[in-house]
């Protein structure tokens, strides 16, 4: 995918920064969760740091177990892209952001959607929760901050002193104040009146040359980090508003910044894929973790500060030990593991590899279930959109496609984006006809396809 970013003027973006010299090698990817089938865009860790859940471009969330690194259940009833979640009540609930203009909560325990909240018009970008839990704020491209009573599942007040998409939102630790980061390259702290009043504006903060995609207080409340377009994160002094530091150690575009429990730390990440650990006393980089194939998008720490979950581009989350600057080495690098195993028989075809890339969505036995994409267990002769208890967009749903060797075939020859426009499935393309017949093949072996069942068939066309 090619992204351009461009200035406010329309010039395009592309700046060399020299990286800060690294205390510790760069390390390379070991283990890794799948089963998302597009953009991490949020991830969040549970108080007790034994599940986390991550939010994606492909309209799901996925509930992990850490210890095992596997999925314990997928959340899709959001009608777009999920950016972010936040956890409530140490994790018996989440709260997630879309860009179908809700935020979504949800009981993880049950896996059930407990209540849909709706105001923004248009893409939800971020989503905070206080830490008592009875308030979350969300940032959006409508060009408000909303605050939400979460006990009485209502909105509660709109803040729309904005003139730009608002990007971050992130409450203190003590729950008393409220920073917001936008476009306009501004940094907004608010205060919060403790009778439930319209919160204050206490200052902008200025100093990033381009858009703020994300915030993140230190523990104390007096100082925060935020990260941006201009290809830096800052630290600054939310007292006075001063800007304590500017750190330089991405190629590209920030989009995600988090500081660790104890406060010494700061997490980066952006679109050069590479995720710096910050001493932010030193203002120096620690060591940079490399892996993520594409950009990163979202950073957690565990509540120990021990360990590390960054989201990426790749589909993938990764899980990384920061006392040995390394990748947390895992059951067997997530949940795709278990199913190429059950399928060793014809691991060494050219259907079965290509068919890797699609096991982090899609199970085909029978008992496998969904995943981020509803199960191919018996798609051949199936019509589309009619797999029970998955949620799917609009494009498949009722559609009148029947999937068989030939609309599997087009399916991958035109891409999702021209076969099935507007579907959850992420873009991709087989472009050799003879790898599409190899995956088919494969297909109709792993899937419990009928033996008698026709190769090919005239099937109907997808309903544009």
């Amino acid at each position: 995918m090619v992204v351009a970013l461009l200035t406010p003027s329309g010039r395009c973006l592309r700046v060399l920064i020299c990286s800060l010299p690294l205390l510790f090698p760069a390390v390379e990817a070991a283990a890794e969760l799948r089963g998302h089938g597009g953009f991490v865009k949020g991830v969040a860790v549970t108080a007790d740091g034994s599940q986390a859940v991550t939010a994606s471009f492909d309209y799901s969330l996925i509930v992990w177990d850490l210890e095992g690194q596997k999925a314990l259940q997928v959340l899709n009833e959001h009608e777009g892209a999920v950016n972010a979640v936040a956890l409530v009540a140490g994790g018996r609930q989440a709260l997630s952001a879309s860009d179908d203009g809700t935020l979504r909560l949800w009981d993880l325990r049950s896996g059930r959607l407990e209540h849909v909240f709706e105001g923004h018009e248009g893409k939800v970008a971020a989503v905070t929760v206080s830490p008592d839990g009875k308030l979350a704020a969300s940032a959006g491209w409508d060009q408000t901050v909303r605050l939400w009573d979460l006990e009485a599942r209502q909105a509660s007040h709109i803040l729309d002193e904005y003139r730009s998409n608002v990007n971050s939102v992130a409450f203190s630790q003590d729950g008393r104040h409220l920073l917001t980061g936008s476009y306009d390259s501004a940094i907004r702290l608010w205060a919060l009146a403790s009778d439930g009043s319209r919160p204050r504006l206490l200052r902008t903060m200025e100093g990033h040359d381009f858009g703020v995609n994300a915030l993140s207080f230190l523990p104390d409340g007096e100082f925060a980090v935020s990260a941006s377009v201009d290809e830096t994160v800052r630290l600054w002094d939310l007292t006075t508003g001063e800007e304590m530091a500017v750190m330089r150690g991405h190629d590209g575009p920030v989009f995600a910044v988090t500081v660790s429990p104890d406060g010494r730390f700061a997490a980066s990440a952006g679109i050069d894929g590479t995720v710096n650990l910050w001493d932010i006393e030193g203002r120096r980089i620690v060591t940079s973790l490399r892996g993520h194939e594409k950009p990163v998008w979202a950073l957690a720490f565990t509540p120990d500060g021990q360990q590390l979950l960054s989201g990426g581009s790749d589909s993938v989350t990764r899980l990384w030990d920061l006392q040995a600057r390394s990748e947390v080495a895992g059951s067997a690098a997530g949940e795709a593991s278990t199913q190429e195993a059950a399928l060793s028989e014809e691991a060494e075809s050219r259907g079965a590899k290509l068919f890797r890339t699609c096991v982090a969505c899609h199970t085909v036995t029978a008992d496998g279930g969904n995943r981020a994409g509803p199960t191919l267990y018996r798609i051949f002769g199936r019509q589309a959109g009619t797999v029970e208890g998955y949620n799917y967009s609009d494009a498949l749903r009722g559609s009148a496609l029947v999937w068989n060797a030939e609309t599997i075939d087009l399916l991958f020859d035109e891409g999702p984006h021209e076969y099935t426009p507007g579907s959850k499935m992420p873009l991709q393309r087989i472009p050799l006809a003879e790898d599409r017949a190899a995956l088919i093949a494969y297909l109709r072996e792993v899937t419990g396809a009928r033996q008698d069942a026709p190769i090919e068939s005239e099937a109907p066309q997808v309903e544009q």
